[in-house]
């Protein structure tokens, strides 16, 4: 092997900089030549491609984000449009690629893997859904800013003895809102994979008005069937059973953004030499996560349409220790 390529695809996450970094420096010291792919698998479709150097990747660790950008590729999703990358791919004389995502990006591997075409994955996504990795990159440092919003908001809260409905991030995974409510002290956690409907949300934050909090902080996953819109709709029409004056803050993308922490950047660092280190060795079609803190591969034949189960020892906890 002589030439391979990288890219990131889907939603961005802190920690894919570091992982691109590791991949091109780790390409280097096989003596391969690296390329950066921009702009997704569109990018691998219209040719859009760049060689990497060391120093091309110099001082990237800390920036949030991709340097190498991410887009929506329809195109790709067709067969004509795999091909098309395949055809670009080979102009290029590229042998093998790195495709640092999440669920979406790991399904376009798994499709170039069955054409034949040498992919790594690496699980890269701050929902922490992706099957194969116990933790993915990003999840950390986005937990971290929900934290601190809560905390943040907490305080406002508490002063104003109000309700404060905040939803995060994760799309049909609860994991963030989960892990951000128990480590935010939340009085109820609303998550697809355990849904509470509006009045018994109402009854915590009811009882924590009884039991004399000056608070009541409800994490809502953005996946929810109730998620923070519906429940202040809801609670919009039913004010009496609060007994809070109530406020809604939406985080979104703001969990994105910003530099990775320092397990993001680890994590990202060694899963991006994992990839190499797979590729040298000839493992295709697999994706390399974090399992047991060892770098692993999985088939990607078993990730794609596959989505990791919350722990309902978790779910349980965040119930007791809210009381």
């Amino acid at each position: 092997m002589k030439r391979i390529a990288v890219l990131t695809s889907g939603g961005d996450a802190p920690g894919m900089n570091a992982a691109i970094r590791a991949v091109v420096r780790s390409g280097l010291n096989q003596g391969w030549e690296v390329y950066g792919i921009k702009q997704g698998f569109q990018g691998s479709i219209l040719g859009q491609m760049l060689l990497m150097g060391a120093r091309d990747v110099g001082g990237i660790i800390q920036q949030g984000g991709t340097i190498l950008g991410s887009a929506r590729c329809p195109e790709f999703r067709t067969v004509e449009g795999r091909n098309q990358a395949l055809r670009t791919l080979n102009q290029h004389e590229i042998e093998a690629l790195v495709v640092i995502g999440g669920n979406g990006s790991q399904t376009g591997s798994y499709e170039l893997h069955k054409m034949g075409f040498p992919v790594v994955g690496i699980a890269s996504t701050i929902d922490n859904d992706l099957y194969g990795s116990e933790i993915t990159i990003g999840v950390d440092t986005a937990l971290n800013i929900a934290l601190e919003a809560i905390d943040r908001l907490k305080v406002t809260a508490s002063s104003h003895e109000r309700a404060f409905l905040i939803e995060v991030m994760g799309r049909s995974c609860g994991y963030l809102a989960l892990m951000a409510g128990i480590a935010g002290g939340a009085e109820a956690i609303v998550i697809p994979e355990a849904e509470m409907p509006p009045d018994r949300v109402a009854d915590e934050i009811q009882a924590a008005y009884q039991r004399g909090k000056a608070h009541g902080i409800v994490v809502v996953a953005e996946g929810a069937h109730y998620n923070a819109e519906k429940l202040a709709q809801y609670f919009g029409e039913h004010e009496e059973q609060l007994g809070f004056d109530l406020r809604v803050t939406k985080l979104g993308h703001v969990q994105r953004g910003g530099a990775p922490l320092a397990f993001d950047r680890v994590l990202a660092t060694r899963l991006g030499a994992g990839a190499v280190d797979a590729l040298a060795r000839g493992e295709y079609g697999v994706l390399v996560g974090l399992n047991t803190n060892q770098v692993t591969t999985t088939p990607l034949e078993e990730v794609v349409g596959r989505h990791k189960v919350l722990n309902p020892e978790l779910i349980e906890l965040a119930a007791i220790l809210a009381k």
